[in-house]
């Protein structure tokens, strides 16, 4: 995707939008959500390893949502995203990691901002919630 046009990052960062949202609400599994993720470029990857970042910050992520994403993820404890999004005050440069951590990285913050995300659902949107990405419906099957 080098040199793509700002209209080609639209398109990743709204697919992107709803394909981790999907994971995050478990209506795609993060082995899915990884498959989708890997096939994009390097540079298409930082696009949504940029656009994630951001909703894990939305979603105030904690030291705790950190750990438990972490154990998720499936990506060892010790590996740079790990260590990076569970530091007391977490680091987002994960799109500035060498493209061979970008799929470690995606696990890591998808499985985190799913931990932080789900915890906000049931308290400050509990009942009332007009963000459209909580109100998800299941994907359609197609033949």
């Amino acid at each position: 995707m080098s040199g793509a046009s700002s209209e080609d990052g639209r398109a990743i960062r709204r697919e992107a939008e709803r394909v981790v949202n999907e994971v995050a609400q478990g209506f795609r599994t993060l082995d899915d959500g990884t498959t989708w993720f890997a096939a994009f470029s390097p540079a298409g990857r930082q696009v949504v390893l940029q656009e994630v970042v951001g909703y894990a910050m939305q979603a105030h992520i904690t030291t705790a949502d950190g750990h438990a994403g972490v154990a998720r993820s499936g990506v060892k404890p010790t590996a740079n995203p790990s260590v990076m999004i569970c530091m007391d005050s977490p680091r987002y440069r994960f799109a500035a990691l060498p493209a061979d951590e970008h799929i470690e990285a995606f696990r890591v913050l998808v499985s985190v901002f799913s931990v932080a995300d789900t915890r906000r659902r049931q308290t400050y949107c509990k009942g009332s919630c007009g963000h459209s990405w909580h109100n998800l419906f299941p994907p359609v099957e197609r033949p």
